[in-house]
């Protein structure tokens, strides 16, 4: 990842501005701590930080056209560049950098040429002939942008809200699928696929179309000239993204500079559920795996780092980016640049144990389209920032935009979990990599329960932040919450604690108009906490909140000794709260 930021139409075009310019920029070198460029035109300024991935020798930004004439600052990767510059034979490229075919599409095709990208971007280009400018971001969001206003009518990009907060009025989350024109002065979507409009889709499964989809994704992220690896926690989005990528590393451009021998990372605590688990798919799929160990301390001692790169208050994606921040940083330590890892699945097949409880198949699809449209607020906030943090890049396969629009065309019903069928959660996906003849995973981990990241690392980490919060946090300081954050006011000690922290590096009110709010179960939306009542007196975005679902779910405490006096599991007391501690059988 790179960090990018631009200011166009300052009033002041001074050496003092070029030097704050600088500085902001620089809040932004871990994400591209291997060079930095500033490209100045009259008022206008177009900043980066780069972390070079493709031609790391040449690829040095901001880039441009043949005359200089057109500037573009990017952040991203594009995927397809070879086949885009196949339509630019009339253009002379400078580098290899993937980036540079932005300038010359724009040249060929105008402002309409976003949909032609295929990969994960944020870009900010300056055309110096007429000073109009383009601001565009991926479909996803996953990559990072922000936008913001100046009191001088500046208007402001940036890959964080840390580099834009303090010299903007106003400013906000750019939203994915989006592209901002200087000629017409508004946000327009340019990212309309099939799925968006939440229609429900009738096309039958079809495993071996599927199954190939990914492993298209897969490969086109293997495109890289530093080394590289995969997030492996066990679960099965991340073990099939290692499978995939193991069984076609000999025939990658990127083996014969690297090996053909996969490197796969996992975090956890001591005994964890994930590193047991990432070790057997390791040792089955023969890769070089590196295991981090981490502490309840070390985790708790890093939270106010971890806030300020996240840019969030929100509970869940604080609870899975700490330990996914420690392991980026270890994982940069090994000279390691560029990680492919899971994020993405769960909202596309309804994964999270929450969905045990959809009604019907076309509440399921219509909140796997909100989840979608929500991922640039949660999880790819968090792969992205928590591993740039440390100048590592994410790529996230199954966020590629066919494979998307594949599996959200298949018909609903499919993914719904039906015990009377054997279906469990993300069984259509389970199902197109099952193969008995080149098995891709043993049956157990394809088939292993769905584990937040969160609680996979160690049910102790989530135990720990909930007491380290209730320590800090007074019974008379939440009750009075709604008076000191009547914004997305905090309703556990834990969102409490996260939120303090968070005004302490972000004060301005739109600064927390950046973070959603909402009761949330398992990772759910506001609006699927109406599929059972129970949740509603439980709002734990833990997976372990899916009452009757994960196998060490949590129950209350009535329910519980009841439960405890019909099939005999064996429980303890936490915090008026029991937890089992067998497996469901």
């Amino acid at each position: 990842m790179c960090g990018i930021l631009a200011v166009l139409g300052c009033v002041d075009n001074s050496q003092a501005k070029r030097s704050r310019i600088i500085e902001l920029s620089r809040r932004l070198r871990h994400r591209g701590p291997d060079w930095s460029g500033l490209h100045c035109h009259q008022d206008c300024y177009l900043a980066h930080q780069r972390l070079a991935i493709v031609d790391p020798t040449s690829g040095d930004q901001p880039l441009y056209n043949e005359d200089k004439t057109v500037v573009v600052t990017v952040n991203g990767e594009i995927y397809n560049h070879k086949q885009l510059r196949e339509k630019l034979t009339s253009h002379q490229f400078r580098t290899g950098s993937d980036c540079e075919v932005i300038a010359h599409l724009y040249e060929e095709y105008g402002e309409d040429f976003v949909d032609m990208l295929d990969g994960m971007f944020s870009f900010v280009l300056l055309d110096t002939r007429d000073k109009s400018f383009i601001a565009a971001r991926d479909g996803i969001g996953i990559t990072p942008l922000y936008i913001g206003w100046g009191l001088d009518g500046s208007i402001w990009f940036a890959s964080e809200m840390k580099a834009l907060s303090d010299d903007c009025e106003r400013f906000m989350s750019f939203l994915p699928g989006h592209y901002y024109s200087s000629k017409r002065g508004e946000l327009r979507r340019w990212y309309n696929p099939p799925w968006y409009s939440e229609h429900i889709p009738s096309t039958p499964y079809d495993p071996l179309v599927l199954r190939e989809a990914f492993e298209k994704a897969v490969i086109k992220r293997l495109m890289t000239d530093v080394p590289f690896g995969v997030l492996l926690s066990g679960g099965l989005d991340s073990s099939l993204v290692a499978s995939v990528a193991s069984r076609y590393m000999l025939q990658s451009e990127a083996a014969c500079q690297w090996g053909s021998q996969l490197h796969t990372f996992c975090i956890g605590l001591k005994g964890s559920p994930d590193l047991k688990a990432a070790r057997e798919v390791a040792n089955y799929l023969g890769t070089r795996h590196h295991e981090f160990h981490f502490t309840v301390q070390e985790g708790l001692d890093a939270l106010e780092e971890v806030i300020y790169h996240i840019e969030t208050y929100d509970v869940t994606t604080i609870r899975a980016s700490t330990p996914m921040f420690l392991m980026s940083r270890k994982i940069k330590s090994l000279g390691v640049k560029m990680v492919l890892s899971g994020e993405g699945s769960d909202e596309i097949f309804g994964g999270y144990l929450y969905f045990h409880k959809a009604p019907n198949k076309e509440e399921l699809h219509q909140e796997t389209c909100r989840k979608i449209k929500a991922l640039h607020l949660y999880d790819c906030l968090r792969a992205n920032k928590a591993t740039s943090a440390w100048g590592v890049e994410a790529r996230v396969p199954f966020l590629d935009k066919e494979f998307i629009n594949i599996a959200m065309n298949i018909d609903p019903e499919w993914k719904m979990v039906r015990p009377d069928l054997g279906r469990i959660e993300k069984w259509v996906l389970r199902n197109a990599f099952d193969d008995d003849q080149k098995p891709y995973l043993p049956k157990h981990i394809l088939y292993r329960q769905k584990e937040q990241f969160s609680d996979g690392v160690g049910y102790r980490w989530i135990d720990g932040l909930k007491d380290h919060a209730n320590e800090h946090v007074t019974d008379a300081m939440l009750l009075n919450a709604n008076f000191i954050y009547p914004e997305n006011t905090p309703t556990t000690k834990e969102g409490y604690y996260y939120r303090a922290i968070f005004e302490k590096f972000f004060p301005k009110n739109a600064a927390r108009s950046t973070v959603p709010g909402g009761p949330s179960v398992a990772c759910s939306t506001a609006k699927a906490v109406e599929w059972d009542v129970a949740w509603l007196k439980n709002p734990d975005p833990s997976g372990r909140a899916a009452l009757g679902v994960h196998e060490c779910a949590y129950e209350e405490a009535v329910d519980a000794k009841n439960a405890n006096l019909i099939n005999g599991t064996t429980q303890k007391p936490q915090e008026g709260i029991l937890e089992k501690t067998t497996t469901a059988i």
